[in-house]
């Protein structure tokens, strides 16, 4: 019988291993991928953090290098490759989760062929696990090429083409404004794009929202529907746009044959259109009936919490600066709601 059992092994399950050997117990941590960095690889060749790096490490270990700068993708992989290496947990890749389900007192986990029974287990799957795409009228018959932006690298391949990025986020802003460079490129959206200052009275936002308590503040089980975060912007993305490289329209209406149908009814031909759409969590080895959850906590199962998701808590749950802190009250409070005895208990 395994005490506690994590599910992921990316920022979020990283988080919450080290919160549980904090609290005395030796969890295994079951990761789908071959490496315990979660889905930072198959992102764009050119990200970067849209925090500096003093706010943005998990729990017991900064992040290395000047704090004042933005890493790199590939920074953020490399963190996360020690920080795992570093952690007293039983860190097991290749294992993905395809059921967990409640027997009696404990957990029933199935994974990779494999049945393990576990007396707590934290979902930490995260919330970008699966690429969100919408319902495109007419996809089916475009002749052109559909990609999320989970599929995109960089723009080399796009040259000279018509590109259609859809979204207003972060995300979309930059892809786009990357794309712009070798191609003509439309970010299509559903409402206007909302930028925000990247520093305000010459400090990074982050240091404000942190500052101020904004970070943190849990409030995200009073939301109806989380805010629209804006988009972090130096001045160079609102330039760009204001020049149209990229244009920002409408979102269109339909696909037809090779071409987008605008709301004014024109009809254009175009090569790619990027969706640039966001992620959903992968909890599909959870039944859809047990998936509630309040702060993490869930409202179905003793001994189930989540850690990962958007606005589980706050602003930042989701987040390298954010999710350590409530993989802490997560594992607490399973803990004081008696879901194991700990070896200091």
């Amino acid at each position: 019988m395994i005490d506690a059992l994590v599910v992921g092994g990316g920022q979020a399950g990283l988080a919450a291993a080290h919160a549980l050997g904090r609290a005395g117990l030796t969890p295994v941590v079951l990761e789908a991928r071959e490496e315990a960095v979660g889905s930072w690889p198959s992102y764009y060749d050119s990200l970067v953090l849209f925090s500096p790096a003093r706010f943005s490490s998990l729990p017991g270990i900064p992040f290395p290098g000047d704090p004042d700068r933005y890493p790199h993708r590939d920074e953020v992989i490399d963190y996360l490759r020690r920080y795992a290496s570093g952690l007293d947990a039983d860190i097991r890749t290749g294992q993905r989760v395809t059921a967990v389900r409640r027997e009696e007192a404990h957990f029933r986990v199935e994974a990779g062929g494999d049945v393990l029974t576990a007396r707590l287990v934290i979902a930490a799957s995260g919330a970008f696990g699966t690429p969100h795409r919408p319902v495109l009228p007419g996809v089916d018959g475009f002749t052109g090429t559909v990609l999320h932006s989970a599929d995109y690298r960089e723009p080399g391949p796009f040259a000279g083409q018509r590109v259609v990025v859809v979204g207003a986020a972060n995300t979309a802003v930059q892809v786009a404004h990357e794309l712009a460079s070798v191609a003509r490129v439309t970010l299509a959206t559903r409402a206007p794009i909302r930028f925000g200052p990247r520093r305000l009275l010459g400090r990074d936002v982050h240091f404000w929202s942190r500052s101020l308590g904004f970070d943190h503040l849990p409030v995200g089980h009073l939301l109806a529907r989380p805010p629209r975060a804006p988009v972090l912007d130096d001045g160079r993305y609102r330039r760009a746009v204001r020049a149209g490289r990229p244009d920002q329209r409408r979102m269109f209406t339909s696909l037809d044959a090779d071409a987008v149908v605008w709301p004014d009814g024109t009809r254009e031909r175009v090569d790619t259109v990027v969706l640039a759409t966001g992620y959903r969590p992968e909890l599909s080895y959870l039944d859809p009936a047990e998936r509630g959850q309040v702060r993490g906590i869930s409202t179905v199962h003793n001994g189930l919490g989540f850690v990962g998701l958007e606005w589980q808590r706050s602003f930042a749950s989701a987040t390298l600066r954010g999710v350590g802190r409530d993989a802490r009250f997560v594992v607490d409070r399973l803990l004081r709601l008696g879901a194991v005895v700990t070896s200091r208990g």
